[in-house]
């Protein structure tokens, strides 16, 4: 009997579809939160169940402490996302939510699980090559402030909004020490194919650090590269999900 997630913390599935063929589980970018891919299961082939991941500390699950290291993010998220593997998926993931979907595809198959048909990572250096920035989660209030205006992922209205980032100001400090005090650690790359987007407006991440994904798969590897800056996520939607559509498309006329 195949799983519903209709009804899990982690996996609030505003669209549940128990008929899919398939998961695609989705994972935030810093300071996001589900929401982000709500939309994607009516743009996306029936096919598809879009499974957004919510992590603690944001929106539904704003009482509950952020997670500020992988390792224990993982230990948490492997186990809880475990019974809804029970038909093939694949993972999608966002800046952080790359590395996030990364990890625990090697955490999965460390445990003897099944491991995700296709990775889909967006707007992410590979996890081999460390940020050129120091760290900014422990900077003061001020500097802080301007690294998220820098990285334009936070709406102007929000920064400039006092009682706004005295409440979102500890989840995205948590976020970004989660990313910031990351390290990869050596190990075989993956058997399932790798699609990587980047923006071609991105000053944070370019086209060659994206491009090195492709020493973690032993498949196919795959590199768009999309108008837009670091959140081409939004303004290159259509573009994205089409292309994600038809790589998800081809991995389940190739499974069957």
């Amino acid at each position: 009997m195949m799983s519903s997630i209709s009804k899990n913390g982690w996996i609030p599935c505003s669209k549940p579809n128990p008929g899919a063929a398939l998961r695609l589980f989705c994972f935030p970018y810093a300071g996001g939160g589900a929401s982000t891919y709500y939309g994607w299961g009516d743009a996306l082939p029936r096919e598809v169940e879009v499974c957004p991941i919510q992590l603690p500390g944001r929106e539904m699950r704003l009482a509950e402490p952020a997670f500020t290291r992988m390792e224990l993010l993982l230990e948490a998220l492997a186990p809880a996302i475990s019974p809804y593997l029970d038909r093939p998926f694949a993972f999608f993931g966002h800046s952080m939510g790359a590395t996030i979907a990364f990890e625990l595809a090697r955490t999965l198959r460390t445990r003897g699980e099944l491991s995700p048909i296709h990775l889909f990572v967006s707007g992410s250096r590979a996890p081999h090559i460390p940020s050129p920035r120091p760290p900014t989660y422990h900077l003061p209030d001020a500097e802080f402030v301007e690294e998220l205006r820098r990285f334009n992922g936070t709406p102007e209205a929000v920064l400039q909004n006092a009682e706004l980032m005295e409440l979102f100001t500890p989840l995205l400090r948590a976020d970004l020490a989660l990313h910031d005090t990351y390290r990869y650690v050596d190990g075989d790359p993956l058997d399932c194919p790798i699609s990587a987007f980047g923006g071609l407006g991105d000053e944070e991440v370019g086209q060659s650090a994206i491009t090195a994904w492709d020493q973690h798969t032993n498949g196919p590897f795959m590199l768009r590269m999309l108008p837009g800056d670091h959140f081409f996520l939004r303004s290159a939607r259509r573009s994205l999900l089409d292309m994600v559509s038809r790589d998800l498309m081809q991995n389940l006329a190739t499974a069957n």
